[in-house]
């Protein structure tokens, strides 16, 4: 029992939390002090003291209160329920559900500390307690609709489906009118109900159920598009084909409603039949685009060509400048491929003078028609096609794209893709250029600027990228222009620019922006809380499951895959050479790492001294600037919540690491959870756990990426160090052992090859692959390090003139040669620059694969 106050205490005490729950920190305190005077042990009072203070952001004091307040009052569930509030916000979970168990036993009936811990449980994913707390929630106000629906969704999460249909069946049960017009409540519990019952496989009840009980359900398109899919899961085509056709009528470009329809008519491979369906409905909308685009996909030969011949006029003579974006899929056939370009190679040779197809509702002829705007489109699209990497010629497509823009000079689009054209030649300075100046060209349209940031970056000017994002920015934040991308959480700009830091190695940056990517997940993850109580307020049951689950595949996401690869990257870097954590010996941009690396040991040394000098001076200099800003800036947000300070604003203390390999666990672990199939995802794993010497890991992950591609250039290597980190290990135990020698034989080779022999097998078998020979040339190195290296560069030589070889892959074989500091560097570059004269990488001295980057973006 919390200790007893006089009447006026109790008023005052109440008053502390009406102040807590008002945000008026500073008068909550002044009260509880003036309570405290008279009870200065008073449990419950030093408790919400303790967090108002936490809620002031001055957590430890918070902490040392609270335990005080329990030590005076152990039996108070006050105190205890603050306990476990004060952990909940440091996002210690499993103790905050302790605190709060043990709140709940000295105050069962409380439906304040029930409702929290049960939105704790949900969001751990424990569903076993979850229904218990819901249950006993019930039980005490089963009057109120919202913890039926809790119940149920509890019951649906555990995997309970009957448990969760009986819930809400009772709840029906229970009603004594029931609404003829149901509010979104009501049709949301009908239409989950529903879910529920297709969930559990029963899709003839599922249908039944939609066509009697939720035909007044508010959510019409969702009724109708349930309602086609049972239809077409039962066999009923018929039926299905309506409903699907009737999901078209309302919105004919929704591709998974032609797929529907296709699947009722059983038309299977009768292309005559599906096209004269699609005829029809394009037929009924003259302004539509999916019945037109879909027909390519299937129809073959004279039938593609005729019907890409009026798709690609119609698409021209608009000037529509998707259409390349629209057909580029169907590139994967040579033969479409081929056609589309002899199509569009006609029409810019005839100059589009013949007729088109009056599909449109159109009235122009070919006298009156614009003729210089179809050869503009013409000329766009044959610039974006021979740019596209499966059918690419760049000269062509420069070409093709400056003809264009002398029909049209302020083109957006036609500088957007004159900057691609240039990337792809590998020279980022001209693309970068050329982004920049379409930029200029609308200086209002933030999609064209973020593309103009986007290639700085690539270009690694980070400055001037900054500089422009600055311009769609509240400049005026904490942080300035940098602060407000990271509030607005744009991933994009964040990865991009960490990237660009990593190229340069200056790993304290780009540690501090793929850290930036990580707290973003992290603050997603605890998004969700505040909807585990607003979705049931609301009625939106669906989404708040839907939401649930998306949320337990969180870290699938490609953006922190590739954020989390590439910090991984970095840590292994710093692991491997820790002189990488000061910028001042590394200067990657102009080669310091390799100056560092050729140093004897009293001089790297010195270096070093001179380096950490020089960065205690600089950090000096940052904490005074800090603290210059702290003096003028005010304490508090908008929200009046304290503004945190970056203490660490370059990462200078994530490079200085002094366990890098445990620091990476934190990026590595969801890496492999989630996206097990990524093999770069394996492959850093491998980096790491081998450095670590964690075996079986290690193996855990060439068995990962074996399924995933047995043939992989760099899986060839790692089995190879694997093997020889065997060699040299000491003795495993005896279980151990077992498991790996066990394991290790479903990789190749077998026991009675040697590794020189299987690698030289894996060289022949890949002879035209430039990643394989470069990965096996590596392994010559590893297995015999000091044998000449004339005939391995001779190959490397050759590899340039290879018919296949694409610009990033030469990319890597400069790389390689830089790693082995050769005397062949030279006349690689050399051979290289005749090869793809615009490339600038092999013009100057900032070579290798970490000065580029590649994409189609």
């Amino acid at each position: 029992m919390p200790q007893p106050l006089s009447s006026k205490e109790s008023s005052l005490f109440r008053q502390v939390i009406r102040n807590y729950e008002g945000k008026q920190y500073k008068k909550g305190i002044k009260v509880a002090d003036q309570i405290l005077r008279k009870n200065p042990n008073h449990g419950d009072t030093l408790a919400m003291k303790a967090l108002i203070i936490n809620s002031q952001g001055r957590p430890e004091e918070a902490f040392t209160l609270a335990k005080v307040a329990l030590r005076n009052d152990m039996n108070s569930h006050v105190c205890w329920h603050v306990y476990g509030l004060l952990y909940r916000a440091e996002k210690n979970f499993e103790e905050a559900i302790k605190a709060y168990k043990f709140a709940l036993k000295l105050e069962p009936d409380s439906q304040q500390i029930q409702r929290d811990l049960a939105l704790l449980q949900v969001q751990m994913r424990d569903y076993h307690g979850y229904v218990e707390s819901r249950r006993t929630m019930l039980q005490a106000r089963p009057q109120i609709r919202q913890n039926w629906t809790a119940l149920a969704i509890a019951h649906h999460l555990a995997g309970n489906l009957a448990s969760a249909e009986d819930v809400l069946t009772k709840y029906e049960e229970t009603l004594k009118n029931i609404p003829q017009k149901p509010d979104i409540e009501h049709s949301e519990a009908l239409l989950y109900k529903n879910t529920i019952i297709a969930e559990a496989g029963e899709t003839e009840r599922a249908l039944e159920h939609l066509q009697a009980a939720c035909k007044g359900c508010l959510d019409r398109l969702a009724v109708l598009e349930m309602r086609a899919n049972y239809l077409l899961r039962l066999g009923r085509d018929q039926e299905a084909e309506k409903a699907y056709r009737a999901l078209i009528d309302r919105n004919p470009e929704y591709r998974v409603y032609y797929e529907g329809l296709e699947k009722s008519l059983g038309v299977g491979d009768d292309r005559a039949s599906l096209k004269k369906v699609y005829d029809e409905i394009a037929a009924k909308n003259p302004r539509g685009d999916a019945a037109r685009r879909i027909p390519l996909e299937f129809l073959q030969g004279d039938d593609f060509r005729e019907v890409a011949d009026m798709y690609l006029r119609r698409m021209l003579d608009k000037g529509v400048p998707s259409t390349f974006a629209n057909v580029k899929s169907l590139y994967t056939d040579s033969f479409k491929k081929n056609t589309i370009q002899d199509l569009m190679e006609g029409y810019l040779s005839s100059g589009g003078h013949e007729a088109a197809p009056q599909t449109n509702g159109s009235d122009e002829t070919p006298a009156n028609r614009d003729t210089s705007k179809f050869k503009g489109a013409t000329l766009y699209f044959l610039a974006q096609h021979y740019n596209f990497h499966l059918s690419r010629c760049l000269e062509k497509a420069l070409s093709h794209i400056d003809k264009a823009i002398e029909i049209s000079p302020t083109s957006v689009d036609y500088h957007m893709t004159k900057a691609r054209i240039w990337k792809h030649y590998g020279n980022l300075q001209k693309a970068s250029e050329a982004m920049e100046h379409a930029r200029t060209l609308d200086e209002k349209d933030r999609y064209i600027n973020t593309k103009a940031a986007k290639y700085q970056l690539r270009n690694d000017e980070n400055d001037t990228a900054l500089k422009t994002m600055s311009k769609f920015t509240r400049n005026e934040t904490a942080g300035g222009p940098l602060g407000d991308l990271h509030e607005m959480q744009c991933m994009w700009y964040i990865t991009e620019d960490g990237e660009s830091y990593l190229r340069q190695l200056k790993l304290g940056l780009s540690l501090k922006r793929f850290t930036a990517i990580y707290d973003i997940f992290d603050v997603w993850q605890e998004d969700q809380f505040d909807f585990h109580s607003f979705s049931l307020r609301k009625g939106q049951i669906r989404a708040y499951v839907d939401m649930i689950r998306w949320e337990d595949r969180l870290r699938e996401h490609p953006f922190y895959s590739r954020a989390a690869i590439s910090a991984v990257t970095a840590y292994i870097m710093l692991h491997d050479k820790p002189h990488l954590a000061h910028d001042s010996l590394t200067n990657g941009a102009n080669g310091g790492d390799k100056d560092f690396e050729k140093m004897d040991s009293s001089e790297r040394k010195k270096a070093l001294k001179k380096a950490k000098k020089e960065q205690q001076k600089q950090e000096k200099a940052d904490a005074v600037k800090r603290e210059e800003k702290k003096a003028t800036a005010t304490g508090t947000t908008a929200d009046g919540e304290p503004k945190k300070v970056d203490t660490d604003p370059i990462g200078t203390k994530l490079a200085q690491t002094t366990e890098p390999l445990k620091d990476a666990m934190k990026f590595l672990n969801p890496l492999l959870e989630f996206s097990p199939s990524n093999i770069d995802a394996q492959n850093v794993g491998f980096e790491v756990f081998i450095r670590k010497k964690k075996y079986i890991l290690a193996l855990k992950c060439l068995l990962f990426a074996f399924k995933v591609d047995p043939e992989h250039p760099i899986l060839h290597e790692q089995i190879v160090r694997f093997k020889l980190a065997l060699k040299e290990a000491e003795t495993f135990p005896p279980k151990i052992l077992e498991v790996i020698t066990s394991e290790f034989a479903r990789l190749p080779p077998s026991e009675d090859i040697p590794l020189s022999k299987y690698n030289d097998i894996f060289l022949s078998k890949h002879s035209q692959s430039p990643r394989h020979i470069h990965s096996a040339l590596s392994i010559r190195h590893l297995l015999f390090p000091n044998s000449p290296r004339l005939q391995d560069e001779k190959t490397l030589l050759d590899t340039l003139d290879l018919p296949h070889i694409s610009q990033q892959e030469a990319r890597a074989g400069l790389d390689l040669l830089c790693s082995w500091n050769s005397v062949s560097l030279a006349e690689y570059r050399a051979k290289a620059a005749r090869k793809y004269p615009q490339a600038t990488v092999f013009t100057s001295e900032k070579g290798g694969a970490m000065a580029t980057n590649g994409g189609d973006a």
